[in-house]
């Protein structure tokens, strides 16, 4: 009888830790219909143009566009501005998803400034692993790289074509990590949340690989022209860096107004985390999916997507 009622114990207990969401039908269709409708509405000339070139040209106090990168300290603080001034382009705006495993990978510590710094530092660490290793190798193959290309095939720019393919790969692989937060597919990081988010980092890095940015792009020209691969090096980790820094400041800005509770809070129930982390993954994974691999061919002649007037 005592073995019987012990049996029957654990098994009350294993439920009632479960942090599978008990929704999940919900989560994901929400987050799905989310994605979408972002990839709709989304104005990439607002984005790139007025807010990206408009700021990078402000910091640095000329045309960021027009004026030649002079010298290899005006490259390396070129590259810091451009990454900041392109936080929330297309080919960027997927890192928002990091703030629901940020928070995961946060609990268990009470000191206020370790739970900001111990989850950036991980993500950055994922992160600047991928921009160093690409901007090296970027440099060594130069125009070999569809990415530097001038050319088209089909009418569509050869550098366009790797962005749709690198970001429909990260927007799944986003996806992927969203399911699996839920259990709906197996969980390669079941009880390591660390891990998961040093992933989530190497696929911020990762966005560099298809950037179409026209600031990245000149970046990436100066970087070539140097000749030098410790230059493309640092400069796609300054890229990256302030790709991030928006971000940070806004897991910052939430522990500092909510003095900390915001992450007790979110950490309290493990089934509130996971769907906060379910749904921002899968909603901007399927935003990065339908906006580079559907709505950017239709551009080009290549299937149909619904435009808004402003686009």
């Amino acid at each position: 009888m005592t073995e019987t009622r012990t049996t029957a114990s654990q098994q009350v207990s294993s439920v009632s830790v479960d942090p599978r969401p008990q929704r999940n039908g919900v989560i994901i269709a929400a987050s799905v219909a989310a994605g979408v409708l972002l990839a709709v509405l989304w104005s990439y000339e607002f984005v790139d143009s007025v807010i990206g070139d408009n700021v990078a040209s402000g910091l640095l106090g000329h045309d960021a566009k027009e004026t030649a990168i002079a010298g290899t300290a005006a490259g390396l603080i070129f590259a810091f501005v451009s990454g900041l001034a392109g936080t929330f382009t297309a080919c960027n705006i997927a890192m928002i998803a990091s703030i629901g495993p940020l928070s995961a990978a946060s609990s268990g510590t009470s000191a206020r400034l370790r739970l900001l710094l111990r989850p950036v530092a991980y993500l950055t660490l994922g992160m600047v692993v991928v921009a160093a290793v690409y901007g090296f190798v970027g440099v060594l193959l130069g125009d070999r790289l569809p990415q530097l290309s001038t050319e088209t095939a089909g009418g569509v720019p050869v550098r366009i074509i790797q962005s749709s393919v690198v970001f429909g790969l990260i927007g799944l692989a986003l996806i992927y990590l969203g399911l699996a937060a839920i259990k709906v597919v197996p969980d390669l990081f079941a009880d390591r949340p660390v891990a998961r988010v040093v992933t989530l980092g190497a696929l911020i890095g990762g966005f560099l690989i298809g950037r179409p940015y026209p600031l990245f792009n000149k970046l990436f020209h100066w970087a070539v022209d140097s000749g030098n691969p410790l230059y493309g090096s640092a400069a796609f980790v300054l890229q990256s860096l302030g790709n991030i820094v928006v971000v940070t400041a806004l897991f910052a800005l939430l522990i500092l107004l909510t003095r900390g509770r915001f992450i007790t809070w979110l950490a309290s129930d493990v089934r509130r985390s996971t769907a906060l982390s379910a749904a921002l993954l899968i909603a901007l994974g399927v935003f990065t999916v339908v906006y580079w691999d559907i709505r950017v061919p239709a551009i080009f002649g290549f299937g149909w997507f619904p435009t808004m007037f402003y686009n």
